[in-house]
C-alpha cells in the first residue's frame, strides 16, 4: 500500500548538507551558515522547525510535534541563550514548548492562550496507524499517552519586532494572519530569508479548520509578496515538507487563491468532504 513516506526523500534536500546528531526521530539540514531545518519526516506532515544561531543569541522557530526531543538537538548544535518563538501555535508546532518554559515567546492572542488545550484529542490522530513509521520512534515514545503538555509563555512579541541574535542575523516578526488568528513570519533581511511557518507550503494547504479566515489570509500572503519583493527574498522556509522553497512559488500561490475566492477555479471533493483547489506544486483545502 502506498504513502507519503515511499515518495521520500524529496529531491528538495539533496542540494542540502545533512547533520548527523543523536536524535534518529529527526534529520537535520543546513540551509545557509548557522541555519538549520530540524525535519520530522517519519510522521506523514513532514514538520519543520528551524534554529537560527547567532554569536550572542540563538532562535528556534516551533518546536515541532513532541516526538522526540528537540532540546536535543538544539544543545548539540548552540550553547548560546535561547529564543523560542512558534509560527503558530497548532499542535504539530508546539510538541516541545514545554521544555523551553524560560525561553517561550508568544503573541498576545486569545487563539494562543487557549489553543493547546483545545487540541489534546488532536494529537491522537497524528500517531494512528499509517500516521506514523513506528520504527523511527524514539524508545521513550508511548503513543497512548502522547498529547501536548501544558505550557507558559515568559514574554511576548508584537508585529515587528526585531530579534537581534548578533553575527548579522536580525530578525524580523510579522504578523501574518490566516491559517490562524496567531500566525506569525519571520524575515531574516540580510541572508534575505523568510520564514512562513503554515501560510504556505508545497503540498495541501489547509485553510478548512473553523479558527482560518480566508479573507486574512489573503492579506497575509499579499503581505508576504510585497515583502518578497521589497526584500529581494532568496528563499521561503515553510512549516512543513520542504526547506527550501523557490519565492515564486508563494506569490504564485497568491494569484492562485485569489482566484479561487473570486470562483474562477473548480474545485474537486476530498474524501473528508472537503474541497481541494488543485494547482502544480500546491493546492488549497477548503470546507
Amino acid at each position: 500500500m502506498s504513502s507519503w513516506f515511499d515518495k521520500l526523500p524529496r529531491s528538495q534536500y539533496s542540494s542540502l548538507k545533512r547533520i548527523q546528531t543523536n536524535e534518529s526521530w529527526f534529520q537535520v539540514y543546513e540551509i545557509r551558515q548557522g541555519i538549520f531545518a530540524i525535519y520530522e519526516p517519519y510522521q506523514y506532515e513532514e514538520v519543520i522547525s528551524y534554529l537560527i544561531l547567532g554569536s550572542n543569541k540563538t532562535l528556534l522557530i516551533d518546536t515541532g510535534m513532541g516526538i522526540g526531543n528537540i532540546e536535543h538537538i538544539v544543545h548539540e548544535l548552540s550553547s548560546n541563550p535561547l529564543i523560542v518563538i512558534n509560527t503558530h501555535t497548532h499542535h504539530d508546532h508546539i510538541g516541545d514548548n514545554w521544555r523551553f518554559q524560560q525561553s517561550l515567546i508568544g503573541i498576545q492572542c486569545d487563539f494562543s492562550k487557549k489553543n493547546y488545550q483545545d487540541l489534546l484529542l488532536d494529537t491522537q490522530d497524528e500517531v494512528k496507524d499509517g500516521a506514523i513509521r513506528d520504527e523511527f520512534l524514539p524508545n521513550t515514545f508511548d503513543r497512548k499517552s502522547y498529547s501536548i503538555k501544558p505550557f507558559t509563555f515568559s514574554n511576548y512579541v508584537a508585529d515587528g519586532d526585531i530579534i537581534h541574535l548578533g553575527n548579522g542575523h536580525d530578525i524580523e516578526i510579522i504578523f501574518t494572519p490566516g491559517h490562524t488568528p496567531d500566525s506569525i513570519s519571520f524575515i531574516d533581511k540580510t541572508h534575505r530569508l523568510l520564514f512562513v511557518g503554515d501560510t504556505f507550503y508545497q503540498g495541501p494547504v489547509y485553510l478548512y479548520r473553523p479558527e482560518t479566515n480566508l479573507n486574512d489570509y489573503i492579506q497575509s500572503l499579499e503581505k508576504l509578496v510585497n515583502i518578497i519583493h521589497m526584500y529581494q527574498i532568496e528563499l521561503i522556509l515553510p512549516g512543513h515538507n520542504i526547506p527550501n522553497v523557490n519565492p515564486h512559488l508563494l506569490i504564485s500561490a497568491y494569484d492562485a487563491i485569489r482566484k479561487v475566492r473570486l470562483g474562477e477555479i473548480i474545485g474537486q471533493k476530498t474524501d473528508e468532504n472537503l474541497v481541494e483547489y488543485k494547482f502544480d506544486d500546491f493546492s488549497f483545502v477548503l470546507s
